[in-house]
């Protein structure tokens, strides 16, 4: 029963930033890469950041780069997505994810992810 539950979502103001937390179960999470897409009513899904095992390699979308950062605690099973300088265009829900590939970040397709948490960025 693989399990993924993000938090730390919440309203901000334009510049302001969140730390979302993503805790993971029922794998071990040192053995896949993970990973954070959004989703906004309406428009596509987008693929916001993803990190590899083992060597820690980060990919970000351009939209978020220089601004997000993405890490993981294997030990504890947690990934983050530290979000700074926020736009209200980043507004949206926010998932974690495992992707099909297992150990790579570059095919953009999920095998499993978490009900989400809600970012909303506005003055």
């Amino acid at each position: 029963q693989v399990q993924l539950v993000e938090s730390g979502g919440g309203l901000v103001q334009p510049g302001g930033s969140l730390r979302l937390s993503c805790a993971a179960s029922g794998f071990t999470m040192a053995y896949v890469a993970i990973g954070w897409f959004r989703q906004t009513p309406g428009k596509e899904r987008e693929q916001v950041s993803c990190i590899t095992p083992n060597d820690n390699r980060a990919y970000y979308n351009d939209s978020v780069k220089g601004r997000f950062i993405i890490s993981r605690d294997d030990a504890e099973k947690m990934a983050y997505l530290q979000m700074n300088n926020l736009k209200p265009e980043d507004t949206a829900v926010y998932h974690c994810f495992v992707p099909s590939g297992r150990l790579w970040c570059n095919v953009h397709e999920y095998d499993y992810w978490g009900q989400g948490t809600q970012v909303t960025v506005s003055s």
